[in-house]
């Protein structure tokens, strides 16, 4: 009986722990991290960004059908907690259950550049640069579950300044302000991708030219807008 009960404990586990991925990066015209998504199960999208709040969560009707471009989502029918006043400060207000994943945030007793933050979400645990690390990411995501995070610094490139340098094993590199101003800051690649655009000389101005707005890298679906 005991082991039969085991079983069910890890299943019931491991059921809770995949349900939670990083399904994708979203990375605007000049560069910057507009969020993180982070799939659950029953289509759930939470967005997150890159300081470690939830702009959007819900329902993604286009799993298993078409990419959403547009980051829609809609309202999710199933099971939904929030923290109530009785919790803490930081807290207050914030979702607490979606289904029957539990999210949790960094209490009004931690480091201040902590507070209110996204800590977990379900088995995905969340950590930050503090106040005292370099001004260009202080305050921004270090770790991502499994995944470290590194942020071009104060003293890179002025284009460079405060975008994804690595997650995990993947590698972001960005073009510089000397570049032509029609890409200057855009993504130039992800991992061995490389993606290039058309200069201020060309028709299609600053569009992309060649590599594509999806990809894939080490198991991590990136999507880059050209606005």
């Amino acid at each position: 009986m005991k082991r039969i009960l085991l079983c069910v404990a890890i299943f019931s586990y491991a059921a809770t722990a995949i349900g939670q991925r990083i399904s994708k990066i979203t990375l605007s015209g000049n560069g910057q991290v507009e969020m993180f998504s982070i799939g659950l199960d029953e289509q759930v999208e939470i967005y997150v960004t890159k300081e470690g709040t939830i702009s959007k969560w819900g329902y993604d009707r286009y799993i298993g059908y078409q990419e959403n471009y547009t980051g829609k989502l809609d309202t999710y029918a199933g099971r939904v907690e929030y923290y109530s006043q009785l919790d803490d400060a930081s807290l207050r207000g914030k979702v607490k259950y979606i289904g029957k994943t539990l999210v949790t945030y960094f209490p009004s007793y931690e480091n201040e550049m902590l507070q209110g933050k996204i800590k977990s979400i379900g088995s995905i645990s969340f950590d930050y640069y503090l106040s005292y690390e370099d001004a260009a990411y202080k305050g921004l995501i270090k770790t991502l579950g499994p995944n470290n995070l590194t942020w071009y610094a104060s003293y890179e490139n002025e284009a460079l300044r405060g975008k994804l340098k690595t997650i995990g094993s993947t590698a972001l590199t960005y073009y510089g302000s000397f570049e032509d101003k029609a890409f200057r800051g855009k993504i130039k690649s992800i991992d061995r991708s490389t993606i290039t655009y058309y200069s201020s000389f060309e028709q299609f101005s600053g569009a992309m030219k060649t590599g594509s707005s999806l990809l894939n890298a080490n198991g991590i679906k990136y999507y880059l807008k050209n606005y």
